[in-house]
């Protein structure tokens, strides 16, 4: 394993591995961005399904009793 160094130069490899991790990084969080679900910066947005969004009447302590 260690002959591998003698040919690359372990500072580009390094470089140049960070580089792409950085670019993967950026192009994940943009296309995250570009969803409905996943943009944080603008807020999800509200779609009406038309569902209830609470059932606290079903659990209210009232009918605990």
């Amino acid at each position: 394993m260690w002959r591998i160094w003698l040919l690359f130069d372990p500072r580009r490899v390094l470089v140049a591995l960070f580089t792409f991790l950085f670019v993967l990084a950026l192009l994940i969080h943009f296309v995250l961005l570009s969803t409905d679900r996943f943009n944080w910066l603008e807020g999800a947005a509200s779609t009406d399904s038309g569902a209830p969004q609470s059932v606290s009447a079903v659990h209210s302590p009232e009918h605990w009793v």
